[in-house]
């Protein structure tokens, strides 16, 4: 897959007293990044509930941060699919100031079906595999 690509403006309450970006918001980007991902490919959530039953719930999430972003700055998120395994797949994360890389990271989402018990992790199908390829 080749790496998709989306920007944000960084805001003013994005940030902290030091004036930098407050880290958890980079988690949030993260999340609205691999959502507009799936929106590329014509899926979304609500998508793969109906045509699917499924979920992606994060199981696991990390970044390593490089350099602080400040307010009015546009970033650009990259993400590509890095890892697939029966029941679970790795999206690795790039964020960019300009062209100087600010953090590294990965998700690791898990496929959930939706019963009447609740969630249920499930072998991804492939027709998934293949739209996000």
């Amino acid at each position: 897959m080749k790496a998709f690509a989306t920007e944000f403006t960084v805001e003013w309450g994005d940030c902290d007293e030091a004036g930098i970006v407050f880290y958890p918001n980079y988690f949030y980007w993260l999340d609205c990044t691999f959502q507009r991902l799936l929106r590329s490919r014509g899926l979304g959530q609500r998508q793969n509930q109906t045509e699917f039953g499924a979920v992606t719930p994060l199981i696991d999430v990390g970044l390593q941060f490089r350099a602080p972003v400040r307010y009015d700055e546009t970033i650009r998120i990259e993400a590509e699919i890095t890892e697939w395994q029966e029941r679970r797949f790795r999206i690795t994360y790039r964020i960019f100031s300009g062209e100087k890389i600010v953090a590294e990271g990965y998700e690791l989402r898990a496929w959930a079906t939706i019963t009447a018990e609740g969630l249920k992790g499930a072998a991804i199908p492939d027709e998934f595999r293949g739209r996000m390829r």
